[in-house]
């Protein structure tokens, strides 16, 4: 049973030089055209009468047969290269095609998974499968570079020796149009790398999607206390890294009547102007108003590890009461419990 599939090749993997344009013929040649192909074959210099000859090896093109393409069998366009989107992974490159090595066993298995649900979601048939051995249907390119649709099968392999937690795509099969055809080495190299790349791309996805999740929990989950930084001031202190707490940090402020006016992400400082919701808005939050003037202040944050300080100067740069500073505290704890509700 055969299964096709056609992909458009996007920016992330382009097949061909971004300034070209015109005809694949154009795309794919130097030059725009094959005149050199019709140069007269080389003559014997003849020398003008009265002069001497004179001999030099220095520019002597070494007289032997060089295997290689000319005319339109020439291909011009940018090699591939594999996108390093696995943290730790080595390429290898060879005659077998592309060999991801990975870090560890858990990320070979991670991959290997992928490219099996990979696999499925784009509708790519299998012809053979076993634990470490697959081998696809026919995969069609759509490639403005190609002057015919380009179709092509691989078998995707890792490896089952222990330590040894290489990953492997090579292309077997190659078709123009309804023709088939023997896999030349730019073809092999070339589209083993344009297989790679979309598992590398998906698997860099995964990653991101993952470290999204996880990210958002940890906004989601931060417990406000009052604490004491080292030389024993109160703070309050906010049980999340620095990172995740300053990305919340905005939201809740505007929840409470606060406008930020500028940040510094480097130095931790937050500026911002206090205007005190009425009294509805702590009654339905469920605790007492914070004890601030409606004025301008500055929010100090510092980075504790996996905790995040958190203290407040006026618009003198006199640091706010004790007690102005446990009002905020409560606050910023509903008001994180109450965003968690809502979504």
């Amino acid at each position: 049973m055969n299964s096709k599939h056609r992909f458009v090749l996007t920016t992330l993997m382009v097949a061909s030089l971004a300034a070209c344009s015109g005809s694949e013929e154009r795309r794919r040649q130097a030059n725009q055209d094959f005149t050199y192909l019709e140069t007269k074959p080389l003559s014997n210099w003849v020398l003008p009468e009265g002069t001497e000859p004179y001999a030099t090896n220095e520019y002597a093109i070494p007289n032997q047969a060089f295997a290689g393409e000319i005319g339109a069998g020439v291909d011009i366009r940018s090699p591939q290269q594999v996108l390093a989107l696995i943290p730790g992974a080595r390429v290898v490159k060879n005659a077998d095609g592309v060999t991801l090595v990975l870090a560890n066993s858990e990320e070979l298995a991670g991959v290997w998974s992928l490219t099996k649900t990979m696999l499925t979601e784009q509708g790519i048939a299998l012809r053979e499968q076993t634990a470490s051995r697959l081998e696809t249907e026919w995969v069609s390119w759509t490639n403005e570079d190609d002057e015919t649709q380009v179709s092509s099968r691989y078998t995707i392999e890792k490896s089952e020796k222990p330590g040894d937690n290489s990953y492997q795509i090579t292309l077997i099969d190659w078709r123009e149009g309804e023709k088939n055809e023997p896999v030349s080495v730019i073809n092999k190299e070339r589209y083993s790398i344009l297989m790679t790349n979309l598992v590398t791309s998906r698997y860099d996805a995964k990653v991101r999607e993952e470290a999204r999740l996880r990210a958002q929990e940890l906004v989601k989950q931060i417990p406000i206390t009052m604490g004491q930084d080292r030389s024993g001031l109160p703070v309050i202190i906010a049980r999340a890294p620095y990172n995740v707490f300053w990305e919340r940090l905005p939201s809740l402020l505007d929840e409470l009547g606060f406008t930020v006016e500028g940040r510094n992400r480097s130095q931790g400082i937050v500026e911002v102007k206090f205007r005190s919701p009425d009294d509805q808005f702590w009654t339905d939050l469920g605790v007492k108003p914070i004890e601030l003037d409606d004025s301008t202040y500055k929010l100090q944050l510092g980075d504790l590890g996996n905790r995040t300080s958190l203290s407040v100067t006026d618009s003198d740069g006199k640091p706010i009461t004790e007690r102005a500073l446990e009002s905020i505290a409560p606050v910023f704890g509903k008001a994180i419990e109450s965003s968690n509700r809502k979504s």
